[in-house]
């Protein structure tokens, strides 16, 4: 349930072009809906900003159309993460309004137009490799359909670390930085050490035996002595997404200037 809408049916009422009951009606489903598999969240943009999303990885495509068709007509943007080209496929079948994401595995709907919110600036996403792309568009396709400026700078890792460099205009230009990296996860920790915006290091399972599944590369980033940086778990862009919207909006302020 979006501020807008609320602000909106409220003045309705108070103009006496809304009855109480045909209100009441529309607010049926609000704070909370019971669906079949779920129970829908609809106070959570309200209260955090940020949209119930759905999580799509062990869902099946019939409890990810339940939920979408309630989050429809009360959410922007309606997200749905972790969900594969097949499963996918079967939910535009019912739902042909969303749109499927592929790089990214993501479903979404409504997304919140750029400008359209008080966004501060630019989010730029960076990963180290290609193999890190997938997680990295997590990040991207979020951020943007939250509304955010995106900048993507893509395998630009360590190993070639003149073109990361390349692109410094660019990031220093940002509000947020999400740091994107598999194998060692240096890369964020070389960004946090470039810049004076938040960085957010996002670890990813990519690399070989002795990386554990990212566990490595997620030990490098919280081991890491630049300031400035955060770490989320491990191939989990629609977090770090989710904390770079938040910068994005100032809802997490930075110390004031002597």
């Amino acid at each position: 349930m979006e501020q807008n809408f609320l602000k909106h049916l409220l003045l309705l009422v108070q103009d006496g072009r809304c009855s109480v009951d045909s209100a009441l009606e529309q607010l049926k489903h609000f704070p909370a809906e019971t669906t079949t598999d779920a129970c829908i969240d609809h106070h959570r943009s309200l209260r955090t900003g940020m949209p119930e999303v759905i999580y799509g990885a062990s869902k099946s495509a019939t409890q990810i159309i339940s939920i979408a068709k309630a989050l429809l007509p009360h959410t922007s943007p309606v997200l749905v993460t972790k969900v594969g080209e097949d499963k996918a496929r079967t939910v535009r079948d019912e739902l042909p309004t969303m749109v499927y994401h592929q790089a990214a595995e993501m479903l979404s709907a409504r997304e919140i137009q750029p400008g359209s919110s008080d966004h501060a600036g630019t989010i730029a996403v960076i990963c180290a490799g290609t193999s890190d792309m997938p997680i990295a568009e997590e990040a991207a396709v979020t951020a943007e359909s939250l509304g955010n400026p995106i900048a993507r700078i893509y395998d630009v890792g360590i190993a070639g670390i003149h073109r990361l460099l390349a692109h410094r205009p660019l990031f220093d230009k940002a509000t947020a930085i999400i740091a994107v990296a598999g194998m060692e996860g240096a890369l964020p920790g070389v960004i946090a050490g470039l810049v004076s915006c938040p960085v957010i290091g996002v670890p990813t399972s990519i690399g070989y035996g002795s990386s554990f599944g990212g566990i490595a590369a997620l030990l490098s980033m919280l081991n890491s002595c630049a300031p400035g940086l955060a770490v989320v778990n491990i191939n989990n862009g629609f977090g770090a997404a989710c904390m770079a919207h938040a910068i994005n909006l100032g809802r997490i302020c930075p110390l004031p200037q002597k």
